[in-house]
């Protein structure tokens, strides 16, 4: 290759020599257009020459064709599988949740039937007995990450489920729906938070699952109180210290409505400090049906609900309920958390009729004393003038304590004493007819939980 490199610079040399020669004795006159296009021809040959004699190591044949397109050969195509998906993933962040609730509860009343007065899940004595079973799949809107719709199903088991969605006088149709506790969409939006579908009632301190609340059983204003709602509600934040809040609902514990007044809430979070947190709830509803169902059949000729006959009342009562509801919490350190509640409930059969008051409060202590182990109380009065809670005009204390001892892997033993009175005979004994002005339990909760989803449920 070397020759042939020469044997073509050869010819040029000899030719162009004498004149540079010239010009190197003589002022340099001005370079023709040839000349300079010559110059350059050599300057490229020389390059060329040093790179092949660089690689002199490889065969002549394969230098050249290492410069040449091959004809034959298909550009490359892009890998996809290298590149990220850019396609959305509709179930990233859902969580799939599981608990398990029972307890052994003992009545020192040993009352007949075994049942637990005024409480509203740990109605067996005696007993050991499912307190509930759910599921709860979620879906969260993450407004950080452009995510701004979620969705969230709890599907609730057990006697809990009987006592928020069994009675018939609230549900025309309890049965449909017993066993979905709360199914909602979330939108979120710029400190503005919408739900849509069925939610757990929000008016009082405490809350359904076990594992989130300061003692084993819910308190009498728990009882009391709305478990769930159906309809929408707005939540917006106007700054990092306060919230309003607006519902309008079917009902108190209605998933379909069995008249057609729209309840509504209004309702301020206010967070005065970082260790305060206080709810202020004032709720307006209607709770008397303008129509009567027939679960078992009933005259002929009715209209029908999906096969449930009803017939509309005449005159249908028009009274209103008023619940004013407030509840703080604080918590000085990272161990100790105190809470307190305030409750009065007016209602009117008519809205000429004398009022039915319900008024009270509780009061809560918590104290982690180890990483593991704690111990709780509450106490709670509540006068029900008119029997609009329990169906009897009476006042009810309660007080309860609740030790607990926490595992890691999300297990909870809660040993619970409680002492329930009332100022008149109503507690059931051992005896049929004969009452007692209270009743005492010793309660052993088992609560177990898994699931991606964090904090409280």
């Amino acid at each position: 290759m070397k020759a042939k490199i020469i044997k073509i610079l050869t010819p040029l040399v000899l030719l162009y020599g004498p004149l540079i020669s010239a010009y190197g004795q003589e002022a340099d006159p001005p370079v023709t257009p040839r000349e300079q296009m010559m110059l350059q021809r050599i300057e490229q040959l020389e390059k060329r020459l040093a790179v092949l004699e660089g690689k002199e190591d490889q065969p002549a044949a394969s230098k050249i064709a290492a410069t040449l397109p091959n004809p034959n050969e298909q550009p490359p195509v892009p890998s996809l599988a290298a590149e990220p998906s850019k396609q959305p993933d509709p179930l990233h962040g859902t969580t799939i949740n599981f608990l398990l609730d029972a307890y052994y509860a003992y009545n020192f009343n040993n009352p007949i039937g075994r049942v637990n007065y005024l409480r509203a899940y740990d109605v067996s004595s005696n007993a050991f007995s499912l307190n509930q079973a759910a599921i709860v799949l979620e879906n969260a809107p993450d407004p950080s990450k452009g995510k701004s719709f979620g969705a969230r199903v709890d599907l609730q088991f057990g006697q809990a489920t009987q006592t928020l969605q069994g009675n018939a006088a609230n549900e025309p149709r309890s049965d449909v729906y017993r066993a979905i506790f709360q199914a909602y969409g979330t939108y979120v939006h710029r400190g503005l938070t919408v739900d849509v579908g069925k939610w757990g009632s929000s008016l009082g301190i405490e809350g359904n699952y076990s594992k989130d609340q300061m003692n084993y059983s819910r308190s009498l204003w728990f009882d009391f109180l709305p478990f769930y709602h159906m309809g929408a509600r707005a939540t917006y934040k106007l700054n990092d210290d306060l919230s309003v809040n607006y519902w309008i609902v079917n009902g108190t514990n209605q998933t379909e409505p069995f008249n057609g007044f729209k309840d509504q809430l209004f309702g301020l979070t206010i967070q005065p400090h970082k260790t305060v947190n206080w709810i202020v709830n004032y709720y307006l509803g209607q709770e008397h049906p303008d129509v009567v169902y027939y679960p078992n059949g009933g005259p002929p000729g009715l209209p029908t609900e999906q096969g449930l006959p009803f017939a509309p009342i005449q005159k249908s009562p028009k009274g209103k309920l008023h619940i004013f509801d407030s509840y703080a919490t604080w918590q000085p350190s990272s161990k100790l958390t105190f809470a307190l509640e305030g409750d009065y409930v007016i209602e009117r059969l008519q809205t000429y009729s004398a009022p039915l008051h319900v008024a009270g409060g509780a009061v809560y202590a918590r104290r982690q004393l180890t990483p593991r182990f704690a111990i709780a109380g509450r106490a709670e009065y509540l006068t029900d003038r008119g029997g609009l809670f329990s169906g009897l005009t009476q006042a009810i204390k309660e007080a309860t304590v609740t030790t607990e001892y926490r595992l890691p892997e999300g297990f909870l033993i809660r040993g619970e004493f409680r002492r329930d009175f009332s100022n008149r005979p109503y507690f059931l004994t051992d005896q049929l007819g004969i009452l007692n002005n209270g009743q005492t339990t010793a309660t052993i909760g088992l609560v177990w939980w898994y699931g991606g989803k964090e904090g409280v449920w």
